[in-house]
């Protein structure tokens, strides 16, 4: 069987210092990328550092950059290319859900600030990637979606249409920049343990016991379970895939 290896390649995650990003950064160091993490939080992006340095020997570059900042987000790229020259696979992770709720009570300056974050973010860091990948030959975007945006629910408007709005994009970039040799794919997670998970189950009575009996295996992923389809889609494993969204999420949308 082909083993993964990513070595000699750079990959960059935002939202790399905890939860699904820390443990995609992991995973794909322990495959041979070298990485940048970006978050908000410098301290935190360097404590994913030094783990990745001491668990894998790869070179790790932290980056504070917030993913609804373009500004960030410029100086960000330019970081990486500072320090390593190339960027070859961009996982756009960062996401925010800070509050749920019907549409009719939710204020719009909320909408825009999950927009900014969830939407406009991955694309604006994706379309200045882009050029730079195709100078290289190419590379992997992946945009990491929910099944919330493919099968929305009551109380995540907001939430499941700033997701949505993504999946489209992502089509997009893999029609604009096949003949550049760069595929475009997104990731749907079911329900894993995070942060955004754990806080919508604190808020909505029920909502942990209700997305388990929603998946044909009856239960809530660890995060490490995700990093598989990362890893794949960001190897040449899925030289052939691009426009896709690969769902991973226990058999949730089957029900």
């Amino acid at each position: 069987m082909h083993q993964i290896d990513l070595s000699g390649k750079v990959a960059l995650v935002t939202g790399g210092s905890r939860g699904l990003g820390r443990a995609m950064i992991n995973g794909l160091a322990q495959a041979g990328a070298d990485v940048v993490i970006a978050s908000r939080k410098l301290e935190n992006c360097q404590a994913v550092a030094d783990e990745v340095q001491q668990t894998t020997g790869r070179r790790a570059l932290p980056v504070a950059a917030h993913t609804g900042n373009t500004d960030n987000l410029d100086r960000l790229i330019d970081a990486a290319y500072a320090e390593f020259g190339r960027v070859d696979v961009l996982v756009n992770n960062a996401g925010i859900n800070p509050t749920i709720g019907e549409l009719s009570a939710l204020p719009p300056e909320l909408f825009q600030k999950m927009f900014d974050v969830n939407t406009k973010g991955p694309w604006y860091l994706a379309s200045r990637l882009a050029p730079r990948m195709a100078q290289h030959g190419g590379g992997s975007i992946i945009n990491v979606l929910s099944v919330g945006g493919l099968k929305p629910s009551a109380l995540q408007g907001f939430y499941a249409s700033t997701k949505a709005a993504l999946q489209a994009l992502t089509k997009v970039m893999a029609a604009e920049w096949a003949d550049k040799g760069i595929r475009v794919n997104a990731l749907a997670p079911g329900s894993y343990h995070s942060d955004l998970f754990d806080g919508s189950a604190a808020a909505i009575p029920g909502f942990e016991d209700g997305a388990k009996a929603a998946s044909l295996q009856k239960r809530i992923a660890k995060t490490e379970e995700i990093i598989g389809p990362v890893l794949y889609l960001a190897s040449d494993m899925s030289a052939y895939t691009t426009g896709h969204t690969l769902v991973s999420d226990g058999g949730y949308m089957v029900l």
